[in-house]
Protein backbone atom coordinates (compact mmCIF):
# COMPACT_ATOMS: atom_id res chain seq x y z
CA UNK A 1 0.00 0.00 0.00
CA UNK A 2 1.41 3.44 -0.90
CA UNK A 3 2.51 5.54 2.05
CA UNK A 4 -0.08 7.94 3.45
CA UNK A 5 1.42 11.38 4.01
CA UNK A 6 -0.18 13.52 6.71
CA UNK A 7 0.59 17.25 6.50
CA UNK A 8 0.16 19.22 9.70
CA UNK A 9 1.65 20.62 12.89
CA UNK A 10 2.99 17.94 15.24
CA UNK A 11 1.03 17.82 18.48
CA UNK A 12 -2.28 18.98 17.04
CA UNK A 13 -5.21 16.77 18.11
CA UNK A 14 -6.52 16.85 14.56
CA UNK A 15 -3.17 15.81 13.12
CA UNK A 16 -2.97 13.05 15.71
CA UNK A 17 -6.29 11.54 14.59
CA UNK A 18 -5.11 10.22 11.18
CA UNK A 19 -1.81 9.15 12.71
CA UNK A 20 -3.75 7.05 15.21
CA UNK A 21 -5.87 5.58 12.42
CA UNK A 22 -2.76 4.63 10.44
CA UNK A 23 -1.18 3.06 13.53
CA UNK A 24 -4.33 1.11 14.38
CA UNK A 25 -4.70 -0.16 10.82
CA UNK A 26 -0.99 -0.92 10.41
CA UNK A 27 -0.59 1.11 7.22
CA UNK A 28 2.59 2.95 6.18
CA UNK A 29 2.46 6.66 6.83
CA UNK A 30 4.66 9.71 7.17
CA UNK A 31 4.08 12.97 9.00
CA UNK A 32 5.09 15.95 6.88
CA UNK A 33 5.58 18.41 9.73
CA UNK A 34 4.52 22.02 9.29
CA UNK A 35 5.70 24.93 11.41
CA UNK A 36 3.34 26.61 13.83
CA UNK A 37 1.75 29.69 12.23
CA UNK A 38 2.37 28.59 8.64
CA UNK A 39 -1.16 27.52 7.71
CA UNK A 40 -1.98 30.60 5.65
CA UNK A 41 0.81 30.29 3.10
CA UNK A 42 -0.17 30.05 -0.60
CA UNK A 43 1.22 26.52 -0.76
CA UNK A 44 -0.91 25.35 2.15
CA UNK A 45 -4.04 27.17 0.98
CA UNK A 46 -3.72 25.48 -2.40
CA UNK A 47 -4.38 22.15 -0.63
CA UNK A 48 -6.54 23.36 2.28
CA UNK A 49 -8.42 26.51 1.24
CA UNK A 50 -9.64 27.16 4.80
CA UNK A 51 -6.12 27.37 6.16
CA UNK A 52 -6.56 24.57 8.68
CA UNK A 53 -4.78 21.30 9.41
CA UNK A 54 -4.32 18.50 8.57
CA UNK A 55 -4.52 17.37 4.98
CA UNK A 56 -3.27 14.14 3.48
CA UNK A 57 -1.87 12.69 0.29
CA UNK A 58 -2.27 9.07 -0.72
CA UNK A 59 -1.05 7.85 -4.09
CA UNK A 60 -1.96 11.15 -5.77
CA UNK A 61 -5.24 11.53 -3.88
CA UNK A 62 -5.46 14.66 -1.71
CA UNK A 63 -7.95 15.06 1.13
CA UNK A 64 -8.62 17.43 4.00
CA UNK A 65 -10.97 17.37 7.02
CA UNK A 66 -9.82 14.97 9.72
CA UNK A 67 -13.08 13.01 9.93
CA UNK A 68 -12.98 12.35 6.19
CA UNK A 69 -9.35 11.31 6.46
CA UNK A 70 -9.78 8.76 9.23
CA UNK A 71 -12.87 7.27 7.58
CA UNK A 72 -10.90 6.96 4.35
CA UNK A 73 -7.93 5.32 6.10
CA UNK A 74 -10.28 2.84 7.74
CA UNK A 75 -11.98 1.96 4.46
CA UNK A 76 -8.96 1.57 2.17
CA UNK A 77 -6.72 -0.43 4.48
CA UNK A 78 -6.71 -3.94 5.86
CA UNK A 79 -6.86 -4.79 9.53
CA UNK A 80 -9.71 -4.66 12.04
CA UNK A 81 -12.43 -2.22 11.08
CA UNK A 82 -12.64 0.93 13.15
CA UNK A 83 -16.30 1.37 12.18
CA UNK A 84 -18.87 -0.88 13.85
CA UNK A 85 -21.20 -2.80 11.57
CA UNK A 86 -24.28 -2.54 13.78
CA UNK A 87 -26.34 0.56 12.91
CA UNK A 88 -26.88 1.66 16.52
CA UNK A 89 -23.22 1.25 17.43
CA UNK A 90 -22.21 3.14 14.30
CA UNK A 91 -24.68 5.89 15.19
CA UNK A 92 -23.08 6.20 18.63
CA UNK A 93 -19.66 6.44 17.00
CA UNK A 94 -20.88 9.20 14.69
CA UNK A 95 -22.54 10.99 17.59
CA UNK A 96 -19.33 11.09 19.60
CA UNK A 97 -17.31 12.22 16.59
CA UNK A 98 -19.63 15.17 16.09
CA UNK A 99 -19.59 16.02 19.79
CA UNK A 100 -15.80 16.22 19.55
CA UNK A 101 -15.86 18.51 16.52
CA UNK A 102 -18.66 20.83 17.62
CA UNK A 103 -18.34 21.05 21.39
CA UNK A 104 -15.13 19.46 22.69
CA UNK A 105 -12.83 21.23 20.25
CA UNK A 106 -13.85 24.83 21.07
CA UNK A 107 -14.10 24.29 24.82
CA UNK A 108 -11.74 21.54 25.94
CA UNK A 109 -9.13 21.75 23.20
CA UNK A 110 -8.99 25.42 22.19
CA UNK A 111 -10.33 26.99 25.35
CA UNK A 112 -8.48 24.98 27.99
CA UNK A 113 -5.89 22.69 26.39
CA UNK A 114 -4.45 25.19 23.92
CA UNK A 115 -4.12 27.87 26.57
CA UNK A 116 -2.82 25.72 29.40
CA UNK A 117 -0.55 23.35 27.44
CA UNK A 118 0.30 24.58 23.95
CA UNK A 119 0.71 28.31 24.50
CA UNK A 120 3.35 27.91 27.23
CA UNK A 121 5.39 25.65 24.93
CA UNK A 122 5.61 28.50 22.41
CA UNK A 123 6.03 31.25 25.00
CA UNK A 124 2.57 32.67 24.36
CA UNK A 125 0.49 34.29 27.13
CA UNK A 126 -2.42 32.33 28.56
CA UNK A 127 -5.83 33.96 28.09
CA UNK A 128 -7.41 33.33 31.48
CA UNK A 129 -10.75 34.76 30.36
CA UNK A 130 -10.95 32.20 27.53
CA UNK A 131 -10.04 29.38 29.90
CA UNK A 132 -12.75 30.44 32.37
CA UNK A 133 -15.36 30.84 29.64
CA UNK A 134 -14.62 27.35 28.31
CA UNK A 135 -15.33 25.67 31.64
CA UNK A 136 -19.12 25.30 31.54
CA UNK A 137 -19.23 23.77 28.04
CA UNK A 138 -16.28 21.52 28.93
CA UNK A 139 -18.29 20.20 31.88
CA UNK A 140 -21.27 19.51 29.62
CA UNK A 141 -19.00 17.70 27.15
CA UNK A 142 -17.56 15.45 29.84
CA UNK A 143 -21.01 14.65 31.23
CA UNK A 144 -22.36 13.85 27.76
CA UNK A 145 -19.44 11.57 26.93
CA UNK A 146 -19.78 9.83 30.30
CA UNK A 147 -23.42 9.16 29.53
CA UNK A 148 -22.59 7.67 26.12
CA UNK A 149 -19.70 5.58 27.44
CA UNK A 150 -21.80 4.25 30.35
CA UNK A 151 -20.43 0.82 31.30
CA UNK A 152 -18.95 0.02 27.89
CA UNK A 153 -15.17 -0.25 27.45
CA UNK A 154 -15.29 2.01 24.38
CA UNK A 155 -17.75 4.55 23.03
CA UNK A 156 -19.31 2.30 20.39
CA UNK A 157 -19.12 -0.94 22.37
CA UNK A 158 -16.51 -3.60 23.00
CA UNK A 159 -14.09 -2.54 20.26
CA UNK A 160 -12.14 0.64 19.60
CA UNK A 161 -13.75 2.80 16.92
CA UNK A 162 -12.99 6.05 15.15
CA UNK A 163 -14.83 7.81 17.98
CA UNK A 164 -12.25 6.67 20.50
CA UNK A 165 -9.39 7.86 18.29
CA UNK A 166 -10.97 11.29 17.97
CA UNK A 167 -11.82 11.56 21.65
CA UNK A 168 -8.44 10.50 23.02
CA UNK A 169 -6.72 13.06 20.81
CA UNK A 170 -8.54 15.80 22.71
CA UNK A 171 -9.29 14.44 26.16
CA UNK A 172 -5.79 13.43 27.10
CA UNK A 173 -4.90 17.12 26.99
CA UNK A 174 -7.74 17.97 29.35
CA UNK A 175 -6.52 15.82 32.23
CA UNK A 176 -3.12 17.54 32.09
CA UNK A 177 -4.65 20.88 33.10
CA UNK A 178 -5.82 22.05 36.54
CA UNK A 179 -9.30 22.75 35.21
CA UNK A 180 -9.48 19.40 33.49
CA UNK A 181 -8.27 17.48 36.51
CA UNK A 182 -11.11 19.03 38.49
CA UNK A 183 -13.75 18.36 35.83
CA UNK A 184 -12.57 14.78 35.32
CA UNK A 185 -12.18 13.88 39.00
CA UNK A 186 -13.93 10.54 39.57
CA UNK A 187 -15.08 10.32 35.97
CA UNK A 188 -15.45 6.90 34.28
CA UNK A 189 -13.67 8.53 31.36
CA UNK A 190 -10.44 8.20 33.36
CA UNK A 191 -10.61 4.40 33.12
CA UNK A 192 -11.31 4.73 29.40
CA UNK A 193 -8.28 7.01 29.05
CA UNK A 194 -6.19 4.39 30.86
CA UNK A 195 -7.38 1.71 28.41
CA UNK A 196 -6.55 3.94 25.48
CA UNK A 197 -3.14 4.80 26.93
CA UNK A 198 -2.23 1.11 26.82
CA UNK A 199 -2.59 1.02 23.05
CA UNK A 200 0.67 1.29 21.08
CA UNK A 201 -0.99 3.73 18.67
CA UNK A 202 -1.69 6.15 21.50
CA UNK A 203 1.76 5.73 23.03
CA UNK A 204 3.48 6.47 19.72
CA UNK A 205 1.51 9.65 18.96
CA UNK A 206 1.47 11.68 22.17
CA UNK A 207 1.77 15.43 21.73
CA UNK A 208 5.12 15.49 23.51
CA UNK A 209 6.50 12.64 21.41
CA UNK A 210 5.35 14.24 18.17
CA UNK A 211 6.95 17.57 19.22
CA UNK A 212 10.11 15.88 20.52
CA UNK A 213 9.49 17.17 24.03
CA UNK A 214 10.01 15.33 27.32
CA UNK A 215 6.95 13.30 28.25
CA UNK A 216 5.02 14.55 31.28
CA UNK A 217 3.74 12.25 33.97
CA UNK A 218 0.14 12.90 32.89
CA UNK A 219 0.82 12.15 29.24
Amino acid sequence: MPTIVIHGIPGSPYVRMPLLACEEKGVPYRLAAMEFGKTKTPEHLARQPFGRIPYMEHDGFWLYEAQAMIRYIDQVSDGPSLTPAAPKAQARMNQVMNIIDWYVMPSISMGIGFNRIVKPIFGMPVDEAVVAAAGPLAEVCVAALEDILADKPYFAGDQVSLADLMAVSHLDLLVQTPEGAKIMAGSPLLAWLDRMAERPSVQKTTMHKMMNLPETAAA
